[in-house]
Order: structure tokens, then sequence, then C-alpha cells
């Protein structure tokens, strides 16, 4: 049973790691080269493509359907809503530098909030790889890092607001007893609705009047389906492990992405990017094998406990009341 578990939790791990790559490209390629110009839209039309994915799912007995107060699940979607505004606000009002510096933030932010608020313990190793990890991103990604007050305000609510969405993926599903697909069933079309006023007055469908050809449409079609797997795979990651291992992998898909922008876009690779991709690599081997070994004791306790529990449930026959 422990190692089905462990099976999942790669696997699961594995399908956020390829199709968050997949995604980042296929955007990628969406926006520059065909010239997509409505990024909140795409948004709204990847969470649509996720919600009748899990329709087909639902009909295929995938997972099982269950009724959850809708109350119960809008702070996680309108956390979602204010991520994707704030993140979009934060890239206008600040250089890119700046902005991933302020991302490598939503890691120690998530411990602290953690510890402060939702009792988790996190050993004094885990928190130093997790330093690691992040110094080696910010060696990586950091350039130039010119911002005002107002950017880092903007910055600064983006990383709380992303912080307490991944927390409340996480929470939300044990609050609610239920999984990761009934879950994302609820949230998706949800925060759909809530962007469609957003992309109404933040992008101008008019001026830009954009006519997609077949091509742009085929691709555009394969961010949804990416995104589909994405959005899955962020609520398994989270609801088998935590926040703070979800962003962990998140600091692996950038190093990775780092490293094939570099073989597959001749995109520049400096001695500094060098130094935080390895830093970084070996902050998250350390952190993977902290976790392995928490885990590890954690089965050992529970077999033990079993075994104690198990003793006590049969206990050996009384001679006297054999004999009797």
């Amino acid at each position: 049973m422990a190692e089905d578990s462990q099976f999942t939790i790669i696997l699961c791990l594995a399908l956020n790691l390829f199709s968050s790559i997949g995604i980042v490209f296929s955007n990628k390629m969406v926006f520059k080269y065909y010239c997509f110009p409505y990024g909140t839209t795409l948004t709204i039309f990847h969470f649509f493509v996720t919600f009748l994915s899990l329709l087909v799912c639902l009909k295929f007995r995938v997972f099982q359907f269950k009724r959850i107060p809708i109350l119960k699940v809008m702070p996680l979607c309108a956390s979602f809503c204010g991520f994707v505004v704030l993140t979009n606000v934060s890239l206008l009002k600040n250089t890119v530098g700046f902005y991933q510096l302020m991302k490598v933030l939503t890691t120690p932010f998530l411990v602290v909030i953690q510890t402060l608020f939702y009792h988790q313990k996190f050993s004094k190793h885990v928190v130093l790889s997790l330093g690691v990890i992040c110094v080696g991103v910010i060696i990586a990604t950091f350039n130039d890092t010119k911002t005002t007050i107002s950017g880092t305000l903007v910055a600064l609510s983006a990383v709380l607001v992303t912080c307490m969405y991944q927390i409340w993926v996480g929470t939300k599903q044990k609050e609610l007893d239920c999984n990761g697909y009934q879950l994302l069933l609820y949230q998706a079309p949800i925060s759909a609705l809530l962007l469609l006023p957003i992309a109404t007055f933040t992008e101008d469908y008019i001026q830009d009047m954009y006519l997609p050809e077949m091509d742009t449409i085929l691709m555009i079609f394969l961010t949804g389906v990416l995104a589909f797997l994405v959005n899955l795979s962020i609520f398994l990651v989270i609801g088998k492990t935590s926040p703070v291992t979800y962003n962990v992998l998140g600091h692996t898909k950038l190093c990775i992405i780092l490293s094939m922008g570099f073989v597959f876009f001749k995109d520049q690779l400096n001695w500094k990017m060098t130094l935080g991709i390895v830093m970084t690599v070996g902050g998250v081997v350390w952190y993977t094998y902290l976790k392995q070994e928490e885990h590890r004791v954690q089965q050992t306790v529970e077999s033990t406990r079993t075994k104690e529990f198990m003793a006590q449930e049969d206990p050996e026959k009384d001679p006297v009341a054999e004999k009797e």
C-alpha cells in the first residue's frame, strides 16, 4: 500500500513536470510566433477545457461526483483570479528580474505561513535545503531588479495570494473530504466566470481584432489540453504532498526550462545561470532525500503502532478461561 502511494506521488509529480514544461513552450509559441494577444482570455479557455475534460473523466467514472457547497470553494477561486491579475500587473510594473526575484519568495512565505497559522513543522535541514534551492534560483535568474514602491507592493501581494491559493488547494481537499478531481470540477468553471469581466475590461477585442488561422487554433487547443493536465496535477501533487513540495517541483521545472531554452531556442546560458542551476538541482536532491527519510521514519512509526494495536486487540488466551 505504501509503495502504491509512493508510485502515485511520483506519477503525479512527473505529470506536472512534463505538462508544465510543455505548456510553457506551447504558450510561448502562441504568444510569440502566432501573435495571440489575449492572455487572460487564454486562461479562461484553459479552464473551460479543464472543466470539459473533467466532465469526460466523470462520464468514464475516473472519479465520483461529490456535491460541494459553492461558498466553500469561492476563496480558492477568488485567490486564483487574484493570482492571475496581480501577476500580470506585477509584470507590467516591474522588470522581469525583479518579478522572478519576488516569485522565489513564495517558498519561504509558504514555510512561514504554514508554520504560524497551520501548525506545520519543518526540520532545520529541510529549511536549509529550501534555502539552497531559493539562492540557486536567484543566482540563475538575477539580472535587472529596478522597481517602485507600488511595484513592490503589487509583487508582494501576488506572492501572498499565490501562497494562499496553493495552501487552500491542499486544505480544502481535507476540509471538504474530496480529491483533486472533485475540487477542480468546481474551481475551473467558477474561476473562468470570475475572470470573464476582468478579461472584458483589460483586453481590447475590437482594437486588437485577432482572427486565428487553423494552425493557431490547433496550437491553442493543444495548450488547453496541457492546461488540463497542469491544473489537475497541481491539485493532485499538493493534495498528496504539500504546497512546499509543489514549489520545489516548480524550481526544478525552471532549471529544466532554462536548460531547454539554451538547447532548443539558443537562449543565453552564462556561467552564473549554470552555477544557479547546479545549486538549485543540488538543493532539490537534498530536499528529496530528506522527505524520503521523513516518509521512511513515519512508515516505521505507523507500522510499530499497528503491531502494538493488533497485540492489544488479540491478547493471549487466559489459561484459566480455557479450562472452564
